[in-house]
């Protein structure tokens, strides 16, 4: 007797399961976009015990007739598609007929449908592969499955689902993740008779992510159109100052899939902005041509083959980094005083302003040669920032009017007031010089007339020395001086002289990090960054007008004016309209 033998229906079927059927989630995944398919407006999908006990899902689509109920319930039977042709450009989310056998296998599984315009409809019972019964039976047109005790035949697999709360939370995430693609269909899911989601149909994904996160003014708008392709969406702000991780849905063609093209066209974006480590929020929608993308290369649909990679990849990441470049700074919101309307405040020394003029260094010379105003800038100063910001990427023109404890400006512009940190700003401005000025020849450099002699630990010098030939294009002469010792003889013409030790002491540590595998392109950044850092106006500085214009005409010129390389917040807005919402002028 040979050895291969055919399996029997009901165990290949249960083999099939476990490919399609990993956990309660995928069931309820291949469920609706099978609805969806079937032209469904409205969705309820209900659950108990994380959707081990049970899980219903009752859409309103076309519905089946009999024959076609009965069909839908044998292995690879669909609706989908005719020929081996139809496989080079698929339009539908289901194809593959293996959903509801491979369900029904492992499960005690109900189909019950009714066509549009039918009078009646079919209810259709399995027990674990075995069809139980098949009888007519009203209902409303549109189509409703039942799939209870998961895996109660296969206690193996049961075994290694996780607690209900666990399997519960996939649900929601992934039933989230199919509203946010689809806002046209209403999605209601309900867990053990309570209301998880509800999100009636609306018209753009803006309306859904709302329904489904609130306000999000953290999130910035993308939207490019290139080579066929269309990416939309929106992502997290660089300047966001709450956690560096977020949801990451990325949806091919209306499909939830994880693509490592796309996910690497995302980090590329947002390294060219900070060195920040971050995972950033984003809900980002590629439209490809059905026959430029092969979605038929995982059991469950998750991953897909683009024909032209790097065009997508490019496309994607030029994509993120434009909205990154359009980002305005965060906004402040103004807290009540606590002060009854109409109650008198009194000053700590009455009158003390009253009706002076008083010298500023803030104050520009005015063109007549007498003393302006303090603080109030000529006409002619007002117009030369405006008109040097008005060049910029995203930036408003602003005016500077003075500094906070000398570190922070404080600017306005035709919308409101700007709060601008004056290291973090100036970092930004050198870094983006050095790497342009990188493309095109070396840094300019000083040479010491007394080298620096730095003792450091094994690895930071052997860091160091091991990256001469690349420093000397940042403007550093760097060799070894025996020992523990490095000898600096040239440093970058932009950097201080008394911050020469402290930046190759925090250079030496990154360029450790570079050694133990980060990218050359990496490692060029964050020497860029250090070097920025190191060379730009500090804290506690007392600057004049004409730097403090100076700061932020430059600022209005660079592609990320919203964060440092490192992810700090350059600004912090206060619009016109919340300081007149808080003085009730609106």
């Amino acid at each position: 007797m040979g050895r291969i033998t055919r399996l029997p229906d009901d165990l290949a079927n249960q083999i099939a399961a476990g490919e399609v059927v990993e956990r309660p989630a995928s069931v309820i995944k291949e469920l609706v976009e099978n609805a969806i398919d079937a032209e469904a407006t409205r969705l309820t999908i209900t659950i108990e015990y994380g959707g081990k006990k049970l899980i219903r899902i009752e859409d309103d689509g076309i519905g089946m007739d009999p024959d076609d109920a009965r069909l839908s319930l044998e292995r690879h039977a669909t609706s989908k598609i005719r020929r081996a042709d139809d496989l080079g450009a698929i339009v539908t989310l289901g194809f593959r007929g293996e959903a509801l056998p491979s369900m029904a296998s492992v499960s005690r599984f109900r189909l019950r449908t009714r066509a549009r315009g039918a009078t009646s409809g079919t209810d259709i019972r399995v027990n674990a592969g075995v069809l139980e019964s098949v009888m007519e039976a009203g209902g409303p047109e549109g189509t409703l499955v039942e799939v209870a005790d998961l895996f109660h035949n296969l206690p193996a697999r049961r075994k290694f689902l996780k607690s209900d709360a666990g399997e519960s939370a996939q649900i929601s995430r992934t039933v989230t993740q199919l509203a946010l693609c689809y806002p046209a269909v209403g999605f209601l899911l309900v867990n053990a008779g309570r209301k998880v989601l509800s999100c009636p149909p609306v018209r753009s994904v803006s309306d859904r992510l709302y329904q489904l996160y609130g306000d999000r003014p953290d999130l910035v708008e993308v939207g490019r159109e290139s080579s066929g392709l269309r990416v939309s969406g929106y992502i997290a702000a660089l300047a966001e100052r709450g956690p560096t991780r977020g949801p990451q849905h990325v949806f091919v063609n209306r499909r939830i899939v994880k693509d490592k093209t796309i996910a690497h066209a995302i980090f590329d974006a947002y390294s060219v902005a900070s060195n920040r480590e971050r995972s950033p929020e984003v809900h980002l929608f590629v439209e490809v041509p059905p026959d430029r993308v092969d979605v038929n290369v995982h059991p469950t649909k998750a991953e897909v083959r683009f024909r032209e990679q790097s065009l997508v990849h490019e496309i994607v990441r030029r994509a993120v980094g434009d909205a990154l470049e359009r980002e305005a700074a965060p906004e402040l919101m103004l807290r009540p005083s606590g002060v009854e309307p109409g109650r008198p405040v009194g000053q700590s020394i009455p009158g003390i302003l009253g009706g002076g003029v008083y010298t500023s260094r803030w104050a520009p010379p005015r063109p007549d040669g007498l003393d302006a105003p303090a603080g109030i800038p000529p006409a002619a100063v007002f117009d030369q920032p405006r008109a040097a910001a008005a060049s910029g990427p995203g930036l408003r023109p602003l005016i500077p009017l003075g500094q906070f404890r000398d570190t922070f400006i404080v600017a306005i512009d035709d919308e409101g007031i700007a709060i601008i940190d004056q290291h973090v700003a100036h970092e930004r401005v050198l870094f983006e010089r050095i790497m342009q000025r990188l493309t095109e020849r070396p840094l300019e450099s000083q040479r010491l007339l007394m080298p620096i002699v730095l003792d450091l630990g094994p690895p930071e010098r052997e860091a160091l020395v091991m990256r001469a030939e690349v420093l000397q294009r940042f403007g550093f002469d760097i060799e070894d001086f025996g020992g523990d010792a490095i000898k600096v003889s040239a440093i970058p013409a932009l950097l201080p002289r008394g911050e020469c030790d402290a930046a190759l002491r925090a250079l030496a540590d990154d360029l450790e990090g570079l050694d133990r595998g980060l990218a050359l392109e990496e490692g060029l950044k964050r020497i860029a960054a250090l070097t920025a850092c190191h060379a730009a106006v500090k804290a506690n500085y007392p600057l004049t007008f004409e730097k403090m214009a100076h700061i932020l005409d430059e600022l209005a010129a660079t592609a990320y004016s919203t964060v440092c390389p490192h992810g700090r917040p350059v600004m912090l807005r206060l619009t016109r309209r919340e300081i007149e919402k808080n003085f009730e002028r609106i």
